[in-house]
């Protein structure tokens, strides 16, 4: 955890400036990442500046109220739950939605329907999912079969394969966690017209590894 302890009422306009005064540090960060002499040469100051502003440009608007509580910067947004270094929001309205409504909705906040990299990322993913309606229902990834292949959003090749032992749902290129499996063998298949509640996932906004274990302006 860390913060940038700026009073609320200039938190925005404040960061707005600074990040707009580290810009063209971008560019020179990007170059000299692959150069330890040259990242050494970079203050922790201007690394941690130049990770907040590329966190922020991610944003077509960037919801300073969403991550400025108690005058500290928060990882995840309100409503969002950390889990080793993103942010996962599990969709809990009434008003569900398509695969393709769920990722445009994750898309709208900066992310994406969640993409499963391990075991235990599959594990948090089914601790904080809870049946709902009927037994046919559950939370949309980001996982859909593409030319014979189930593919992430990201593009990779899914290589887990925690699908149920048998297809209880419609069949359909659209994959889908179902609450109360077992976490290895909970994923289930549907069509374009079901409609379902969702996981949307980020990156958290943490400080990048340096020397300094604290940045004050």
């Amino acid at each position: 955890m860390w913060c940038i302890c700026l009073s609320h009422s200039h938190t925005a306009g404040r960061v707005g400036l600074q990040m707009y005064e580290q810009k063209a540090n971008i560019h020179e960060l990007m170059k000299m990442g692959n150069s330890q002499n040259h990242s050494e040469e970079l203050t922790h100051e201007n690394i941690v500046l130049n990770f907040l502003l590329g966190f922020i440009l991610k944003f077509g608007n960037f919801p300073v109220s969403e991550y400025y509580v108690g005058r500290e910067w928060q990882p995840c947004q309100k409503g969002w739950i950390l889990f080793q270094k993103k942010c996962y929001m599990f969709f809990d309205l009434s008003s569900w939605k398509t695969w393709e409504g769920s990722q445009q909705h994750c898309q709208s906040k900066s992310a994406d329907l969640v993409v499963v990299d391990y075991l235990e990322e599959q594990e948090f993913l089914s601790n904080h999912s809870t049946f709902y309606y009927d037994k046919f229902h559950g939370y949309w990834l980001g996982l859909t079969q593409r030319n014979n292949s189930w593919k992430w959003n990201d593009g990779r090749n899914d290589t887990l394969g925690y699908w149920m032992k048998t297809e209880i749902g419609g069949s359909g290129p659209y994959a889908l966690l179902i609450p109360g499996s077992t976490p290895t063998e909970s994923w289930d298949t549907s069509d374009a017209a079901f409609q379902n509640k969702f996981i949307c996932e980020q990156e958290a906004l943490i400080k990048p590894e340096t020397k300094a274990n604290m940045l004050d302006i």
